[in-house]
């Protein structure tokens, strides 16, 4: 009688490669990939299954230290290479690591698309807001007057801002969080993962050698509390060390404001519930910046649709269930044809 070995769950450290993790010390990416690590092991994704794959950049080392499958592309390209694997073999478990420059400056068309298209891939923006591999230049999402070698008197670029890209893209689904908020990131991952489409998740990393720092007004535990705001689906935007401030209507109607509740005669019911299906507040929430509004972070925007690889699958099933066999000549002369006459 044949006798089932039990499977023995996969642990964090079973997704880590033999390679020596080599970042600065003190990276955030060395918070984020225990991170990652942690979260696939809560899921037990297969690692046979599984694929990391990066551009360039500090982050497109990713791949070398995880145990799954990896591909380290080119500068910009991972999202249209995972594409095609996602093509290839929807069974595959996709994930893309991109730093902010190397997604949104050479790779802004490849980003775009990919999450235009909806293709079922689990897209990670690690932002740092500088280019930190190439010596600290500025970068697509670098604040104005940020001092760099390629802008030594101060940025004078508008920064953009990932998630509104994404959101305007067509994205279905849009989160936010930090490298050391150990606790927040899984969650934010688990969901990426559970929706089936493109999932795009902006986590702020600290730059420790060329941008250090940057972050520390809203996610030093000092402040955080006060200068974020982790969003749910179904409960008020409600944050604060005492849980006194609120995201409300602007006086207009038309915007947001932030509020204190118990001040101006504001109380809880003036304050807006999370709806992960309302892009239009997705939107005013992806575009909170300090000091005026606090950094929102979560599942800002989930609202899935038909995948596109799903669909392309879908539409070749229902080809080669309706295609008679030997029928590929008669398909090749089909539609708009002519024939050229031999005595003309």
């Amino acid at each position: 009688m044949n006798v089932e070995t039990p499977v023995e769950a996969l642990k964090p450290n079973d997704y880590a490669s033999d390679q020596e993790v080599r970042w600065c010390p003190g990276c955030g990416d060395y918070a984020i990939i225990k991170g990652v690590h942690r979260t696939l092991a809560e899921m037990q994704i297969p690692l046979e299954k599984l694929v990391f794959f990066s551009g360039i950049g500090c982050a497109a080392r990713f791949p070398y230290y995880m145990a799954s499958y990896g591909f380290h592309t080119i500068h910009g390209r991972a999202p249209a290479l995972a594409t095609g694997a996602k093509l290839a073999n929807p069974d595959l478990d996709i994930w893309i690591v991109m730093g902010d420059g190397d997604a949104l400056s050479i790779g802004g068309n490849h980003t775009m698309h990919a999450i235009r298209r909806n293709v079922d891939l689990n897209m990670l923006l690690f932002n740092n807001e500088i280019y930190g591999l190439t010596k600290g230049q500025y970068s697509p999402t670098s604040q104005l007057g940020t001092r760099s070698p390629s802008t030594p008197q101060g940025s004078v670029d508008a920064p953009l801002t990932p998630l509104s890209v994404a959101l305007g893209a067509g994205g279905r689904f849009v989160a936010r969080t930090f490298d050391t908020n150990q606790k927040h990131m899984p969650g934010v991952l688990k969901a990426a993962h559970a929706h089936k489409g493109a999932s795009f998740v902006e986590i702020i990393q600290n730059c420790i050698v060329y941008n250090d720092g940057v972050f520390d007004g809203w996610t030093d535990k000092k402040v955080v509390s006060d200068n974020s705001i982790t969003v749910e689906h179904g409960k008020p935007l409600i944050f604060g060390a005492e849980d006194n401030k609120g995201i409300a209507r602007s006086d207009d109607g038309f915007g947001i404001q932030v509020v204190t509740i118990g001040e101006s005669g504001v109380t809880e019911a003036d304050i807006l519930v999370h709806d992960e299906k309302n892009k239009i507040l997705a939107m005013m929430l992806a575009d909170m910046k300090q000091p005026d509004f606090p950094v929102a972070l979560g599942v800002l925007y989930n609202n899935p649709a038909t995948a596109y690889d799903a669909s392309v699958h879908e539409q070749l099933a229902a080809v080669k269930e309706n295609t008679p066999a030997g029928t590929l000549n008669e398909m090749l002369r089909k539609g708009r044809t002519w024939t050229v006459s031999e005595g003309a």
